[in-house]
């Protein structure tokens, strides 16, 4: 691990420790006998029908790839695999292992690896269009939120998503059609400077990126696939909150578990590997807060929607990456390595 990444993690690590101390200030008399009681009394059954819904959305993830990478010919098929293990290697190794999956399928399919971190790229904008997009709508349609506490807030930050989807679109058509030029004029503008190349770099991968949208249907059919992947996430969290024999979370619908699913994204901001810690916080801070969970019950659900929908996914990453005879912690050190030798390769000389 480099200076860079040590002095990131330590400042995540630091960040996380005053959010636990407060947390923990804050319920002093935090009543452990009921947590444990509602942990242990939470259906099974919403359980697995969470998992459930957790691998179709990585399987529809697989599929949504391969729309990328036509007309090649091949299979989804053999995408599932490189998915499930690289999202495995995210939830145990963290922010190294977010390129585990492109590097891996650009080993499968015999293609650059610049290229597939191209689609990632854009693959994580059409991530957060579906997923505003359901926000929004849940928050301008859906009667049941307009009853919650902060409703105005809510609807401050849908305008504020809306902006943030209109900015993405109009960022998205501008390098699309000026990609290059915009990148050229950075890195001439500001030639000493590291960081406007590393900026050059990634206009040039979403440019890549955006290539792989073959025509208007193909633009329909990621968009959809999206919103589905999305939609099973919503139902995952759904189900968890189901679980338990609660009238305050047994009610709640699709339309409240994506405010849930929104603070859990802010939060996953501070994340460290296998452990987690962001998006744990503001979900618990979420239920407590906004729905008036008791903060017992908050923890549990806020526990288990992690467990659930993050971490899930480890047993069978594990047994294709076994499966493979390859190794998570290699594959990161050397998608990483890629990734940097790609960026030097295209480092302007003077």
């Amino acid at each position: 691990m480099d200076k860079r990444r040590i002095a990131v993690t330590s400042i995540i690590v630091v960040i996380l420790g005053v959010l636990v101390f407060l947390q923990v200030r804050q319920w002093r008399h935090f009543d452990w006998i009921t947590f444990w009681n509602e942990t242990r009394q939470s259906s099974l059954k919403h359980i697995f029908h969470a998992c459930a819904y957790i691998y179709l959305a990585d399987v529809l993830r697989a599929w949504r790839w391969q729309v990328f990478l036509r007309p090649r010919k091949g299979s989804w098929l053999q995408l599932i695999s490189p998915t499930f293990i690289g999202f495995t290697g995210l939830a145990l190794l963290g922010r190294p292992g977010e390129f585990i999956r492109p590097f891996l399928i650009a080993r499968r399919t015999n293609l650059p690896f610049s290229s597939q971190i191209a689609v990632w790229t854009v693959e994580r904008i059409f991530d957060i269009g579906a997923f505003t997009v359901m926000m929004v709508a849940a928050i301008y349609f859906a009667p049941g939120l307009k009853e919650l506490p902060f409703y105005g807030k809510f609807r401050e930050a849908g305008y504020f998503l809306v902006l943030i989807v209109l900015g993405m679109i109009l960022t998205a058509a501008l390098i699309a059609r000026n990609g290059e030029h915009l990148a050229s004029w950075c890195e001439q503008r500001f030639s000493s400077s590291t960081i406007v190349h590393k900026i050059g770099n990634k206009i040039r991968e979403f440019g890549l990126g955006l290539n792989t949208i073959h025509g208007p249907w193909a633009f329909f059919l990621l968009s959809f696939s999206s919103i589905i992947v999305w939609f099973c996430i919503a139902l995952a969290y759904r189900e968890v909150t189901h679980s338990y024999h609660v009238p305050v979370l047994r009610q709640m619908t699709t339309s409240h578990v994506l405010l849930l699913m929104g603070a859990s994204m802010v939060g996953s901001v501070l994340q460290l590997p296998a452990v987690g810690g962001g998006s744990q916080l503001a979900t618990i801070g979420a239920l407590n807060h906004v729905y008036d969970v008791p903060r017992e019950l908050a923890v549990s659900c806020g526990m288990l929607l992690w467990l659930t929908t993050f971490m899930s996914i480890i047993p069978l990453g594990l047994w294709f990456a076994h499966r493979e005879h390859v190794s998570l912690r290699r594959l990161s050190q050397e998608s990483v390595a890629e990734e940097e030798k790609a960026l030097k390769s295209e480092t302007p000389t003077a």
